[in-house]
């Protein structure tokens, strides 16, 4: 029977759709991000409404409560901070999730048939993974944990028999007429095994595949709520949550094509780097060379004299320069880089040269990263190529200016095999006539392997703040 609960549960759906639509161009981002928190919102009030709990005072002190604190963490957390942002609000999603089946698990025993049941157990699965393995996430993208994969000893074994036990565990809980005690005994080591899960899975991946892990994470939140919807019979609950898990999964799949592996090599941690000391020595890079490399300039270190050499060397090259590509990266968010390069990008455009920007699509520590960084400046999104287009135009390019970026460009991810980006497609920065590379330093990336393209003689590397380096640029005009 259709309700008025149903038709305006499927236009505030119809609102989250349009306002994800929205969000797929710079120009639209706000408009769409306002529409779907509003058809959010209008969604919580909406339920309140069904289930006849609008007076409720606790529901609506966490409502406020939740809301100051979420303005609050929107407003002080920097862009830098982003990516552990979105781990935590997944997480806190999948809290939420399995929180709700909980309370369904401990509060109708008896009164549930088998589709609650198997709902609402695997609503507990899903949510606990996702939180616990979003808390890694964030523990290894803010720095407090080591983020290469760690791994215990017989970690498949352990992951494999944690899985089987939450499958039979969830199989016991949904048994009609088995005692309360094993009901509520099975439903908690759902919970407990579920958490242990997934700190065991996500602590399994390394820092290069964390785009992926946030994406999954994504997808896992949404599914969750999808599942609780199922238990509690709400349609609005199953559909919204729907939508985000398919979202979520559609973009996890982007970027295992984008870093050319599988779903699960990168859940089962197969993609643990070699030590360095052993791809240096196999020849896919050379780290020393590269750091006593006439062309390598310590712009900290660099007195007077030598900031006029550098100009000297850079000056001619941007001059003759006609086509010119920027790579940003990680090393970009961090010095905050993004306001000196969109000063960088308008001398450029005074000059009437054709620049762009070459966006890879894990570059960062989470989906989209750059683009949000870039479009937060204003720069033309039509100038923020893909992969694919960007190394069609590199091999005309030029000049290559890299920001903050290693795994991304490093031409090992075609020869090293064993480490986390072999076979990964990358930007063939390489390819291009000269190449300046902003960069903190010469240390690996996420990935933990060394950069070979630091050897090339058309490199020219500026290493120290990205911004005092883009200004030595600037200047040399």
């Amino acid at each position: 029977m259709i309700t008025i609960y149903t038709v305006v549960g499927l236009i505030l759906t119809l609102g989250v759709l349009f306002g994800i639509k929205l969000l797929s161009s710079p120009k639209t981002a706000v408009l769409g991000n306002l529409i779907g928190s509003i058809s959010m919102l209008c969604a919580i009030i909406l339920t309140l409404a069904y289930n006849n709990i609008l007076n409720v005072s606790l529901l609506w002190i966490a409502l406020i409560l939740g809301g100051i604190i979420g303005a609050i963490l929107a407003i002080k957390v920097t862009m830098v901070q982003m990516p552990q942002m979105v781990a935590l609000l997944n997480g806190l999603g999948g809290a939420s999730s399995a929180i709700v089946a909980l309370i369904i698990l401990f509060n109708n025993y008896g009164d549930m048939n088998l589709v609650s049941r198997l709902s609402s157990s695997l609503a507990l699965t899903i949510g606990a993974i996702t939180f616990s393995g979003s808390l890694i996430a964030v523990a290894k993208l803010s720095g407090k944990m080591k983020q290469q994969p760690i791994v215990f000893k017989a970690h498949t074994l352990l992951n494999t028999i944690s899985i089987c036990f939450i499958i039979f565990s969830i199989i016991v809980v949904s048994l009609p007429n088995i005692s309360r005690v094993v009901y509520f005994t099975f439903s908690i080591m759902i919970f407990l095994v579920s958490i242990f899960y997934g700190v065991a899975f996500s602590i399994r991946v390394g820092g290069a595949d964390m785009p992926i892990t946030i994406s999954l994470l994504n997808s896992f939140s949404g599914l969750a709520a999808s599942v609780a919807g199922f238990a509690l019979y709400d349609p609005l609950l199953v559909v919204v949550g729907a939508i985000v898990g398919a979202s979520g999964l559609i973009l996890t799949q982007i970027m295992c094509n984008a870093m050319n592996r599988s779903l699960r090599d990168v859940i089962t941690g197969r993609t643990i780097a070699l030590n360095s000391d052993k791809i240096i020595e196999k020849g896919y890079a050379n780290k020393e060379v590269a750091i006593k490399k006439s062309k390598s300039f310590n712009i900290s270190e660099s007195d007077d004299e030598q900031i006029k050499i550098i100009k000297s060397l850079i000056s001619p090259i941007l001059k003759n320069a006609q086509t010119i590509m920027i790579v940003p990266g990680y090393g970009m968010a961090l010095a905050q880089a993004q306001y000196i390069l969109k000063e960088l990008y308008d001398k450029f455009v005074k000059e009437s040269k054709e620049i762009n920007f070459a966006i890879h699509p894990v570059a960062g520590r989470m989906p989209g990263h750059m683009n949000v960084l870039l479009a937060e400046v204003g720069i033309p999104y039509d100038k923020l190529l893909e992969l694919e287009e960007s190394n069609d135009k590199i091999l005309n390019t030029d000049l290559v200016i890299v920001v903050g970026a290693s795994d991304v460009i490093n031409p090992a991810a075609n020869t090293a095999k064993g480490t986390p980006i072999y076979g990964m497609p990358i930007l063939e920065v390489k390819k291009a006539k000269n190449i300046i590379v902003c960069n903190k330093d010469t240390k690996p990336g996420y990935s933990g392997v060394d950069n070979p393209l630091y050897n090339e003689d058309n490199v020219i590397l500026l290493l120290g703040d990205a911004k005092d380096s883009i200004k030595i640029i600037i200047d040399s005009f």
